[in-house]
């Protein structure tokens, strides 16, 4: 082999290895590109899911309440299973067809609430005011806004016909009051938009029986 052979073969070979570093080079690039583009796509995926958790209705519901909302639901029960109870009264008892009416949209409304009340604390991981207190009887909660005492709910029981529909009316408008007020503080300082909104539509709902009701003493 002659000397020019052999330096041409020795230029070739330098060529060939020199595109071999590019090449792998090149290769080395890529894959540093695509680690970064995943590594890239898994944080925008964090950030998705985080921003996702954040948004309204999907946060954790220990995120949403307040010691006010607690307060509310749990006081809130048994003073509306006061107001079913004095509501199933009136069949049997009540004379008028108003206080009838008015005793079936009571029941109507507040036995679905308290079951959404009790999932609320539920959720919450707070007792329920039955369980936080078993066996508490009305009189335990006759300091509550509203509420009426074991003798108060015995004479109404014991009540028939036009006595029934007087008496009626006029302990469910200071039930009914109690709950506005009860209300109206978990509006002012409640923090969970469910239990708000529900504060919200007691004010309103309860408002307008009160005046339903005073119309109809008015009238017996």
């Amino acid at each position: 082999m002659t000397a020019f052979t052999r330096a041409l073969r020795r230029k070739s070979s330098r060529r060939i290895a020199a595109v071999g570093v590019v090449a792998a080079g090149a290769l080395v690039l890529s894959a540093c590109s695509g680690n970064g583009d995943d590594m890239s796509g898994m944080d925008h995926g964090s950030t998705a899911s985080a921003t996702a958790t954040a948004e309204p209705g999907k946060s954790a519901a220990a995120e949403d309440f307040n010691d006010a909302d607690v307060t509310f639901a749990q006081a809130m029960i048994p003073h509306h299973q006061q107001a079913l109870e004095m509501a199933e009264l009136a069949d049997g008892r009540a004379s008028d067809s108003e206080i009838k009416e008015l005793a079936a949209q009571i029941e109507e409304a507040q036995d679905p609430e308290i079951k959404t009340l009790q999932g609320w604390l539920r959720s919450w991981g707070k007792p329920t005011e039955m369980e936080s207190m078993p066996g508490m009887d009305h009189s335990g909660h006759s300091g509550m806004d509203g509420m009426m005492s074991d003798e108060d709910m015995e004479e109404l029981k014991a009540a028939k016909g036009t006595d029934f529909d007087k008496m009626f009316a006029e302990m469910m408008i200071d039930h009914h009051n109690g709950a506005i007020a009860m209300a109206k503080d978990e509006q002012k300082n409640g923090k969970n938009a469910d239990a708000k909104k529900m504060a919200d539509a007691i004010i309103e709902g309860q408002s307008a029986e009160v005046k339903q009701l005073q119309s109809i003493l008015d009238r017996l």
